[in-house]
């Protein structure tokens, strides 16, 4: 049995650090021996609010930071992004499938964090994001 892993690191808003944390996140997965489907959904969701975190929070700043928290054991894994920028209200985000937003080429990932995590929550004024993804799960539920 695999003892829970506890894992913080603070990056650069640089994307290239974002994505080798992101790897790194997704080795432990693997070493839990998650499934595919968990390691797809958390893998999207990673990029996106890691990515988000660096570009659209921190604005590619290379004064501020990323912290990264991750725990992770047999039954789900936990991951939560902090940026060092303004914050903004996820709520105010347009939702991507309205006619008038389907053409725009941002605006969905947060649409599919919502889709793929058994929890996507906002905090610190927007400035942070708790993404919880629970071992084997269903989502997303895909209606005909």
């Amino acid at each position: 049995m695999v003892e829970p892993v506890h894992f913080e690191i603070r990056i650069p808003s640089c994307t290239t650090d974002g994505l080798s944390v992101q790897e790194q996140l997704i080795g432990f997965m693997d070493l839990f021996e998650y499934s595919m489907r968990d390691i797809f959904a958390m893998r999207l969701s990673l990029e996106e609010a890691i990515t988000n975190a660096i570009r659209h929070g921190n604005r590619l700043d290379p004064d501020k930071t990323v912290q990264v928290l991750c725990r992770i054991d047999s039954t789900q894994m936990e991951v939560v992004v902090t940026d060092q920028g303004e914050g903004f209200n996820p709520e105010t985000v347009p939702d991507p499938t309205l006619e008038e937003f389907i053409e725009r080429p941002s605006g969905r990932g947060l649409m599919l964090m919502r889709a793929y995590l058994s929890v996507c929550e906002y905090g610190d004024g927007g400035r942070q994001i708790t993404m919880v993804r629970h071992r084997n799960s269903l989502l997303p539920i895909v209606q005909d």
